[in-house]
């Protein structure tokens, strides 16, 4: 998910404080401080020659010769999640970070970002905050390190703690990235019961509505937008096609759905923020939604509490999840520092801070880490802002990853040439 949509720049943030830290009850943090790390993941492959070649397998230390900058680009709204982690491994080791700056991007600016630096011999960016989108684009274009070989020093166990549906989503990175939080996303609709006091639950429900109703339904462009990109890989499963894991092939009573669906649909903004906007303005009336965007937008009043969400009949969730990723050419001392970092950020103490005010609900990837370990602030807000069908709704509806990297990249590709650029 993106916060702007798996994950756009433009979003509500909340400012979750830091919560009073607990015992740490994993052994990732333990373990990452402790022996040597065994292989490295080798040069740092075209364009990534800022940095030396990565140490031989066994040498690189437990921690860097000294403390060093992290620069993190977040292109996924996932600072909401992770800041207080983040200050409180700076706090925690200041033999390891001296400083840590972040900022925010796009996810589709992300891989042309990176790339640039990489080719310039120059690259500045240590650890990327990213969805399922950024994350896919780098893959394809052969931007970030292998992270398996460092699995065992680092983050032994890694698989293993990841509760089942997180784990299945964490093979998507194909090694390449860590999985940081998870979700079952949607795909849902959000909508406004004074405007629409029987919400459609059904695709064709949804279809006779907007046809009914043009330009007051509303989703995000896909490349840019978790809940838009959740509509799009959900259909297959709510339409019957013939084969929800191809976009190309398997996905014709998709792209004939979008198409009528198009007609009457209003346009397509760059980043989820723009449809919740547009559903408080009351502009549209229904919008494509996640478990984790109907909460976060109504607890920072970006959006009216009244609004209300709505599951189709045969709902089929998509997974979402977002990841920690190292692109190829930072020094083996940065490299050091940012598993350090990630490590950190799975102890199960820091992953109930990922609750946050509702933003990726439920949002642990880790087994066993239960709301009544979140923040105070956390609590009250799922508690206030949250429905309580949500548990019922995961519980009892079959999850689904989403696609994998050249699948997802083609998908978006297919939606601009097919839906997006006809608006």
């Amino acid at each position: 998910m993106s916060r702007t949509g798996s994950a756009p720049t433009g979003t509500p943030r909340s400012a979750p404080g830091n919560p009073t830290r607990r015992r740490i009850l994993g052994t990732l943090a333990t373990a990452a401080a402790a022996g040597p790390v065994l292989a490295a993941c080798g040069a740092p492959g075209d364009g990534g020659g800022s940095s030396p070649t990565k140490a031989a397998a066994g040498s690189l230390a437990t921690a860097p010769s000294k403390p060093v900058t992290l620069n993190i680009l977040d292109v996924a709204g996932n600072l909401a999640l992770t800041q207080p982690i983040i200050d409180a491994f700076k706090a925690k080791h200041p033999e390891i970070v001296s400083k840590v700056t972040t900022s925010t991007g796009t996810a589709p600016e992300l891989a042309p970002k990176v790339q640039a630096q990489q080719q310039g011999g120059n690259v500045q960016i240590q650890l990327v905050l990213s969805g399922t989108d950024g994350l896919s684009a780098g893959i394809q274009k052969g931007l970030w390190y292998n992270l398996k070989p460092y699995y065992d020093s680092f983050l032994p166990g890694l698989m293993a703690n990841y509760q089942q549906p997180a784990a299945s989503m964490a093979a998507l990175a194909q090694d390449q990235a860590v999985e940081l939080v998870w979700y079952p996303s949607g795909p849902l609709l959000e909508y406004d019961p004074a405007k629409l006091p029987a919400p459609p639950t059904t695709t064709d429900a949804l279809l006779d509505w907007a046809k009914a109703n043009p330009g007051r339904f509303q989703y995000a462009q896909p490349r840019n937008s978790g809940p838009g990109r959740t509509f799009l890989m959900g259909l297959p499963y709510l339409l019957g096609d013939s084969d929800p894991t191809d976009p190309t092939d398997g996905w014709s009573k998709t792209w004939a759905y979008l198409t009528e669906l198009n007609k009457y649909a209003a346009d397509y903004p760059t980043k989820t923020s723009a449809t919740m906007t547009a559903l408080a303005q009351g502009t549209v009336h229904m919008i494509a939604s996640t478990t984790g965007w109907y909460i976060n937008p109504r607890a920072l009043g970006t959006v009216p509490k009244s609004m209300k969400v709505a599951k189709f009949d045969n709902l089929t969730w998509v997974s979402d999840a977002q990841f920690g990723i190292i692109p190829k050419g930072v020094s083996d001392d940065e490299l050091i520092a940012a598993l350090r970092l990630i490590a950190f950020m799975l102890t199960p103490e820091q992953q109930a801070v990922t609750y946050d005010q509702g933003y990726f609900y439920p949002g642990p990837a880790v087994k066993d880490v239960t709301l009544g370990q979140a923040p105070d602030s956390s609590r009250k807000a799922i508690a206030t802002y949250g429905d309580p069908q949500f548990d019922g709704w995961i519980s009892g509806n079959p999850i689904k990853n989403s696609l994998p990297a050249t699948a997802q990249v083609t998908a978006f590709d297919l939606w601009d040439k097919k839906i997006g650029s006809t608006k």
